[in-house]
Order: C-alpha cells, then sequence, then structure tokens
C-alpha cells in the first residue's frame, strides 16, 4: 500500500513542483486529466495520506503503565530537568513540520492553507518512504510573515526540523532567516534549496559531459522567484561568475527601478556585462539555461544563439521551458526537466529526505551551505559510469540516493561545527538504509 501511495504521490509532487505561473493543468494535455482524476477519486478514497501508528503495543495494564501513567512521568522529570534530553525520549528527534501558508503552491499559485494540505500531506508521505523521517504537515491561517514566524517557534518544542514549503517570496526569504536565528533546529526552505542542490548536482555532472568547469560558466536563470534566486546564490557560492537572471519583465539588473529588495540585491552581483532586454537577449553566448518559470518560454531560436554545445534544464512543469527534442534540435548537448517521462529529471525528492535524514542523525542545529553542497556532491557522484548526455543525475528511485546524501550532510554537518551528535557518514549510510528497510519498502 505505501508503494503505491508513494508512487500516486511521486507523480502529483513531479506535476506540482519546480513550476512557474502556469497554473492552467488542461495546459497538459489527456494524460494530465486523467492522471487529476485519478488522483481526486483516490484522495477521497484514502481521506488524507497520513495516519499516526504507534510504535509499542498497549495490550495490558504493564504496558499501558509504562507507554503512559504512571511510567512516564521518569521520563518527563529527566527532560525537564535536562531538555536536551527530549531527543533521548521522544520521536522529536527523527519528526519534521511541514510548514505552510498555502501563498505559492507551485502550479497552483496562492489557495491558501486549506487547499495546501493535500501537498503538505504528500510531502510528508515522502519523506518518510525516501528519508524515514517522520514529517507532519503544518498549514497556518495566515500569510503574515510574524505570524508564520511566531507559529513556528511555539511549536519547536514538538520537531526536531523544519521544512518551509510553499511560501511566496519575498515573505518566505524573511521568514526563513528569522527562523534560522530564533530557533535551535535545521530550517531548511525546500523550494529555494532543495531545488538549488539537485540543480547544482545536475550542472556539475553537465560540465563534466560537456567539457567546461562550473566557474566558467554563463548562467541563465529564467524565473527569480524564491528557486531561482536560491539557484544563483548557490552558483556564486561554487565561483560562477557570470549569471543573469530573468523575470517576467526581462533581464534584471542595476538598469531596472522596478525590482523588489530581494532582486535588488541580487542585481548587485549578476549580470555583471550590464546587458538589457528580454530572456532571449539574455540567452545569447550562454552555456546553461536554468528555467524555473513556465512552459514554451524557450524557442529553438534561443537555444541556436547560446554557445556551442549548450546545456539546457528546463524544469517548469507539467510542461517544460522547451520540450527536450526541440532543445536537442536547436543544438543543446545536455538537456533535463522536472518530469519523469524525460530523461533526467530534475526534481527535489532527490534532495530533501537525505537532506534532514543526514542532518537529524547528527543532531545538526543549522542546515548550512557546506551540508547543501555536500548533497549535491553526493548526488552527482551517484551517477558514476553512467554519466552521459541521456544520465546526468540519479533517477528518484535509486535507491542509494538518500544513504549517499545523508552521509554526505552527516559528515559536512560534523566538518563545520554544527553537529551536535557527531557520527561517521558511514554509520549514517547504514543507519539510512537499515531504517528504510525496516518500512518494508524500500525506494525502488
Amino acid at each position: 500500500m505505501l508503494q503505491a501511495v508513494v508512487s500516486m504521490m511521486l507523480q502529483l509532487y513531479i506535476i506540482n513542483s519546480m513550476t512557474g505561473n502556469d497554473t492552467n493543468s488542461a495546459k497538459g494535455g489527456n494524460r494530465y486529466k486523467s492522471l487529476q482524476e485519478e488522483a481526486l477519486a483516490l484522495h477521497e478514497q484514502w481521506r488524507g495520506k497520513l495516519s499516526i501508528d504507534s510504535k509499542v503495543p498497549v495490550d495490558d495494564k504493564h504496558a499501558l503503565a509504562i507507554a503512559y501513567t504512571p511510567g512516564v512521568a521518569e521520563p518527563c522529570r529527566r527532560i525537564a530537568a535536562d531538555p536536551a534530553l527530549v531527543d533521548t525520549y521522544t520521536g522529536r528527534w527523527n519528526t519534521v513540520a511541514v510548514v505552510s501558508d498555502g501563498s505559492a503552491v507551485l502550479g497552483l499559485g496562492n489557495i491558501g492553507a486549506r487547499a495546501a494540505l493535500p501537498v503538505m500531506e504528500g510531502k510528508s508521505v515522502l519523506f518518510k518512504a525516501f528519508g524515514a523521517v517522520d514529517a507532519f504537515p503544518i498549514c497556518i491561517a495566515s500569510q503574515e510573515a510574524d505570524d508564520i514566524v511566531r507559529t513556528v517557534k511555539l511549536l519547536e518544542p514538538s520537531f526536531g526540523g523544519i521544512n518551509l514549503e510553499d511560501i511566496s517570496a519575498p515573505t518566505c526569504f524573511e521568514v526563513e532567516r528569522r527562523l534560522i536565528e530564533e530557533c535551535d533546529i535545521p530550517v531548511f526552505h525546500d523550494d529555494q534549496h532543495g531545488t538549488a542542490v539537485v540543480v547544482l548536482a545536475a550542472a556539475m555532472n553537465s560540465c563534466k559531459v560537456t567539457g567546461r568547469s562550473l566557474e566558467d560558466l554563463k548562467i541563465v536563470i529564467n524565473g527569480a522567484g524564491a528557486a531561482g534566486i536560491a539557484i544563483a546564490r548557490m552558483f556564486k557560492s561554487m565561483g560562477v561568475r557570470e549569471i543573469m537572471l530573468c523575470d517576467t519583465k526581462g533581464i534584471i539588473g542595476s538598469h531596472r527601478g522596478d525590482l523588489s529588495p530581494v532582486k535588488q540585491e541580487v542585481s548587485g552581483w549578476t549580470n555583471t556585462a550590464c546587458r538589457q532586454g528580454d530572456l532571449a537577449a539574455a540567452m545569447e553566448g550562454a552555456n546553461l539555461f536554468v528555467g524555473v518559470s513556465v512552459k514554451d518560454a524557450v524557442t529553438k531560436a534561443m537555444v541556436a544563439a547560446m554557445d556551442k554545445d549548450p546545456i539546457v534544464l528546463a524544469m517548469a512543469n507539467p510542461d517544460p521551458e522547451i520540450l527536450p527534442d526541440d532543445a536537442r534540435a536547436a543544438g543543446a548537448a545536455v538537456v533535463a526537466t522536472g518530469r519523469s517521462d524525460f530523461p533526467n529529471q530534475v526534481n527535489n525528492v532527490l534532495g530533501f529526505p537525505g537532506i534532514f535524514r543526514g542532518a537529524l542523525d547528527v543532531r545538526a542545529s543549522v542546515i548550512n551551505l557546506e551540508m547543501k553542497v555536500a548533497a549535491a556532491r553526493a548526488l552527482a557522484g551517484l551517477v558514476g559510469k553512467d554519466l552521459g548526455a541521456g544520465c546526468i543525475i540519479p533517477e528518484a528511485f535509486d535507491p542509494r540516493v538518500a544513504p549517499a546524501v545523508a552521509a554526505a550532510v552527516a559528515g559536512a554537518a560534523v566538518e563545520s561545527g554544527v553537529a551536535r551528535q557527531p557520527k561517521s557518514p558511514e554509520e549514517v549510510a547504514a543507519s539510512t538504509r537499515r531504517m528504510l528497510g525496516n518500512e518494508g519498502w524500500r525506494c525502488g
């Protein structure tokens, strides 16, 4: 049953993730209509994709006395004396809150907290299936940063980590920054950093295929929301010097007087050539295109105007900025999308389960840049001898992904000094494999 649910949820997550403003699902054609109809019927049948199951039997008086009163009083006393013991005597150490205000549900837009709940339930299912992480949806009936921060902060005693999801920009930036400052547990906005991690992994291997170095890339990112800005920042941290961001009004730069504070900050270190114009102008001479925008944003002519053997990561869903066959026909050497029915699926499900698994296992206080880069390198390294234009990133159901990512993240946490319970990468990888196996189903 779990495998069937995960398979369905992965399809839905892919369709609704890493996309832009295209909210008309009918544009995907009959295939998507059929899937949506099936999903609606199954959601009505399931009446929720999560349930809370007890780890322990309560089948006699002694078991009741141990699990509840009077036995439970002793761990309570211990935790009261030493709050850190909450992660020893409860499941908090492995519990993540999936928090959303429903303001930017990818592919659907601002649909509000209640309507976002099916997506957050689905995200929680993927956490469990791919990372053995117990995740719980928290949908907040406010889109004010102060309310979101206060709510999450008040809930911190119950959770070992916070995954922010589908919160619109620029609110998402403020919420994440404040929660990282105020909370003593990992806070991770997957729309930003999960996307950036997986894109970086794809770019690393694409560079190997095309004989380029990461630092010398000339990158154009279409879509300047949470994902696009985080991707740009990730590439900057890796030493890439030539990055251009485009939004619906064209190239972002100091020439623009209509930029939000976040875009103003980004304009200070992108578009160093001071280019102006639309996406087509930006793509001239570029060798890596990253799309987190809308379908049909890129034409064959735009790809043909890029550098020789360009890399095209067109990740809008359900339909990419340009179809893979069209991109290749225009000269693209490597093409990836966010869809599972094309080669090279670049999707966050490759990242966040293992990232949190590694962070939780060593009780990291934050998920820092070193841990994110380690996750990307681990993903890229899994491709190995299969590396080629049609294989730049592992598949979502590859059972090696979560153990490898978790081990790398845990190792980076220890090395960067944010792990409160250090463990070796090998120990974390083995533990991850064991936990996934104990669930009765392993990815793949």
